[in-house]
Formats: C-alpha cells, structure tokens, sequence
C-alpha cells in the first residue's frame, strides 16, 4: 500500500513559480512510478509529467515541456514538482499518484491541491 500527501499549492502570480510536493511511503516505493495531474475547471483530469521514484525516465507533457522539472527529496521521501513561468492556463488542482512499474493504471491517489494562477 502507497500513501501519498500533497502540499504546496495556492496562489501564484503569472509568470512566477510553484514547487508542489508528494511525501510518500509505503514498503515498496521505490518500485513505483510517480505521477502529477492536473484538473482545470470544467476540463478532464491531465497527466502532467511522471517519474520513476528512481529519478529516471522522466515525462512532461507539451504543456509543461522546458518549464517543469521533477526532483526527490529522499531524506523526506518526497516527489518535487517544479513548475516555472506559470500561465493563467496551469490554474487546476494537482494531484500526484503512483503507480507500480508494471502497470498501465494510477493505484494511489494524494487527495490535491489546488493551484491559482492570476494574471
């Protein structure tokens, strides 16, 4: 079992930046796959950007892509999401996720936070 807990969202200036983290624990951690979404109002839950809890193979989708960077923390076991010049756009509640390795699905859900960006 992964339990995952979220913090650092809130209200951000355009043009400014975020830094969203995703403590994690469980037994097998460094098995899983991190992911970090996004849901606009009105629009569907995006997969932003993910990575190996390894740090390696990481992804970051075209709207974030040259602007967004992943790091962990490991004395805190935790998944920073970097994201700089920030668009009124990137305004959704993030979420991060995990999923093992194998599989094509997110398991593990944090429950959000919500990211304001006024221009």
């Amino acid at each position: 079992q992964v339990q995952l807990v979220e913090s650092g969202g809130g209200l951000v200036q355009a043009g400014g930046s975020l830094r969203l983290s995703c403590a994690a624990s469980g037994p097998t951690i460094s098995n899983y796959r991190i992911g970090w979404f996004r849901r606009a109002p009105g629009k569907e839950r995006k997969l932003v950007a993910s990575i190996n809890w390894s740090e390696t193979e990481p992804y970051f989708a075209t709207s974030v892509k040259g602007r967004c960077a992943i790091s962990r923390d490991v004395a805190k076991n935790t998944m920073i999401l970097q994201l700089n010049s920030l668009k009124p756009d990137d305004t959704a509640v993030y979420y991060c996720a995990a999923k093992a390795g194998n599989r094509d699905t997110y398991d593990f859900w944090g429950q959000g936070t919500q990211v304001t960006v006024s221009s």
